[in-house]
């Protein structure tokens, strides 16, 4: 990002040998001497510069919440699908990613297929839990994501655990995740970036879980 300009000092001389103007704003510069200095404009955080200079985008700009994403895959080449998704959501509108973790190999739970790659990131976004969802759902539609049943294997996986402090359950999302205690996949890559966040009593529950952090 280009630093903000920085203004000037707002003076100018007079003609040579001869003394600064002392008149007001609207003060002519005699003929022959410079033109007084003018304060260069300065941008907002947030707004385009001039052209051809990218947008400003400060995390100031909004007000941000912090949110964790579940990422998984078990079709095709997943390994490059878990880690394109954590670039991917970073792209999303008013969103930063701020964590990664490992990535992990582990069995399916309640699901059909290959083994997994797992993943989990951290981010801090100013969308509603609701329009960070759809933003998700888009991601995996763009993936190539299927559902011809329940369970299916899945070219990408996008789960919202957690968002702010909320707490939802409805039709169409339920906060935190309501099965994400539940399974290794989620606590052990989540314990990594945000340790406060996982319970030694929760990750002793599902420690019978095939599970590997997948290192390189």
């Amino acid at each position: 990002m280009s630093a903000p300009n920085r203004p000037k000092d707002g003076k100018s001389g007079g003609g040579q040998g001869r003394p600064p103007s002392r008149g007001g704003p609207s003060s002519k510069p005699k003929s022959g001497g410079p033109a007084p200095a003018r304060r260069a404009p300065s941008r907002p955080a947030g707004k385009a510069g001039p052209a051809g200079a990218p947008a400003r985008r400060t995390r100031e700009d909004y007000p941000t919440v912090q949110a964790f994403v579940a990422i998984g895959a078990n079709l095709g080449d997943a390994r490059a699908a878990v880690t394109a998704a954590m670039d991917a959501i970073g792209t999303i509108e008013r969103t930063v990613v701020t964590a990664r973790s490992s990535l992990y190999r582990s069995a399916p739970v309640d699901a059909a297929g290959p083994d997994f790659i797992n993943a989990v990131v951290a981010v801090r976004t100013g969308l509603t839990a609701e329009a960070f969802l759809a933003e998700l759902h888009l991601l995996e539609e763009q993936a190539g994501r299927e559902r011809p049943f329940p369970n299916a294997p899945r070219t990408l996986d996008l789960d919202l655990l957690m968002h702010g402090n909320a707490i939802k359950d409805t039709p169409a999302l339920a906060l935190p995740h309501p099965r994400m205690r539940d399974r290794a996949f989620v606590l052990k890559p989540l314990a990594e970036i945000a340790p406060d966040k996982v319970p030694r009593a929760a990750l002793a529950r599902v420690s019978s879980q095939v599970i590997e952090r997948i290192r390189d």
